[in-house]
């Protein structure tokens, strides 16, 4: 009586190739993930920005209700957590001026906001009401 053997698992070469192409397919897959992460943080950071400079923008705008003729200028407000913030005027003429809001975080921790740090800027106008 004679038994015959079979021998169960994978040979040294089948590990190899399988290994090879689990490598080939996780590496595109990480950097997707890595750039989704990024282009997340991005999206965070933009939307943080464009709701302090709209709750600036309405505050600015229910000021000069009742205080038209005062200046809003400021550079380097710190709104929130390092989010900063320039405001601008330009009078139009005696009963309206443009507003510019530019909001962004703080990267470089030097307490001012630069071109580079910008990520939203809103433009109004702001009439006189009487």
């Amino acid at each position: 009586m004679r038994r015959t053997v079979t021998k169960k698992g994978f040979t040294l070469t089948e590990v190899i190739m399988a290994s090879l192409l689990l490598t080939i397919a996780i590496v595109p897959i990480l950097k997707g993930l890595t750039q989704t992460n990024l282009n997340s943080v991005i999206i965070q950071r933009r939307t943080q920005s464009l709701c302090f400079a709209q709750e600036k923008l309405n505050r600015i705008k229910a000021e000069a209700l009742y205080n038209f003729d005062t200046d809003v200028t400021e550079n380097g407000t710190e709104l929130g957590t390092s989010y900063l913030c320039n405001v601008g005027q330009t009078a139009v003429n005696s009963n309206l001026k443009a507003i510019s809001i530019s909001v962004g975080q703080d990267q470089d921790g030097d307490s001012s906001l630069s071109a580079d740090e910008t990520e939203t800027t809103l433009q109004s106008q702001v009439a006189r009401r009487w």
